[in-house]
């Protein structure tokens, strides 16, 4: 099947015209397939927006229907607006950026920092900060000039993150995050320090993660959620004032993104995060059993001791697989220091 596609570029920030020749096909084809085949950097459901609100045509006539049967031959006209502003204003927030191109910005998110707005975190977020240091660079997502966030992490959780830029990044983003690396390149590691230490060197948790029945902030292991898999292995174990292991690193590999899933996963284990009061509040007097120094690490902590510290992908435009690491923020680099130490 061929078809043909030319795009005329509006003047300033006026839009596109994209003009398309159905292809041969042998027989009538919907018109979503056919857009969908011929524009690869517009999304299906952008191109059925466009179709729905009127800005493709066929014969001079506006065409809105999806499922229009297009003729082999027939001249489609395509005009794509420019895209608008995004809703959450841009914010000079500082970000500390890991590698950036026109498809794709890769960077190391900070404590503290929450991933998008939403009700009481309506500005002072990574997309906003994103929507300010991206600026002209974002082409649109959805027609929006917005970062195409394809995964997130908590709050408190540091850690690599990677955003699309544009349309076709984010297909690409979307599809390999949903796969969760089972056919593809994609690869997500997690340095966890977790209260007690596991019997085994390594291992996978598989419990199915929903919304907690009582705690509507919470998740939890529940029967009948939604499936959840990770991988854990057993880099390093600290000994606490009994000499007996009182702490341990592990490093964790998702097969699923739930929201909290290692949180989750790993206190329901048995084994919940250092820091972690909302799935480890039980395990607090487990720092009576460090050395001092280690006590008042965790003391000052403030959060769960989580950091996600490897992001692999396939670029959205080049096929490359690329790969980056990131070492423990201050706060874990003294964490692990101090549960170094004898107790």
């Amino acid at each position: 099947m061929q078809g043909s596609s030319s795009h005329h570029p509006g003047a300033g920030n006026t839009g596109e015209r994209r003009i398309i020749t159905a292809p041969a096909a042998g027989k009538s084809q919907r018109l979503d397939r056919v857009l969908a085949d011929l524009c690869e950097d517009l999304s299906r459901t952008r191109l059925k927006a466009l179709i729905v609100a009127g800005h493709v045509s066929i014969g001079g006539a506006p065409v809105q229907d999806p499922a229009y049967q297009v003729r082999a031959g027939e001249t489609i006209i395509v005009e794509v607006p420019p895209a608008v502003p995004a809703e959450p204003e841009g914010e000079n927030i500082p970000l500390d950026i890991v590698y950036e191109d026109d498809d794709i910005i890769v960077l190391n998110k900070p404590r503290g920092l929450v991933v998008h707005p939403a009700a009481g975190h309506e500005s002072g977020t990574l997309v906003n900060a994103l929507i300010a240091h991206c600026g002209g660079s974002l082409s649109g997502i959805g027609g929006v000039k917005r970062p195409g966030i394809v995964h997130r992490l908590d709050k408190d959780t540091t850690g690599l993150m990677v955003a699309a830029k544009n349309d076709r990044a984010h297909q690409s983003l979307t599809a390999q995050f949903a796969d969760h690396g089972r056919t593809g390149a994609l690869r997500r590691g997690y340095m966890a320090f977790v209260w007690g230490a596991p019997a085994r060197p390594q291992g996978t948790i598989d419990q199915p993660i929903d919304r907690h029945p009582f705690a509507r902030e919470k998740m939890a292991v529940r029967q009948g959620g939604r499936p959840a898999i990770t991988h854990w292995e057993m880099l390093e174990s600290f000994t606490g004032r009994d000499g007996k292991p009182v702490a341990s690193l592990l490093a964790c590999q998702l097969e699923t993104g739930r929201t909290h899933q290692i949180r989750v996963h790993l206190g329901h284990a048995g084994h919940p995060l250092i820091g972690d009061d909302v799935y480890g509040s039980g395990f607090r007097t487990k720092a009576n059993q460090v050395g001092p120094a280690a006590k008042t690490v965790v003391a000052a902590l403030g959060r769960q001791a989580l950091h996600a510290y490897l992001l692999q992908i396939e670029h959205p435009a080049t096929g490359e697989i690329m790969h980056w690491q990131s070492g423990l923020p201050e706060d874990l680099a003294l964490l692990e220091k101090a549960l170094r130490a004898a107790p």
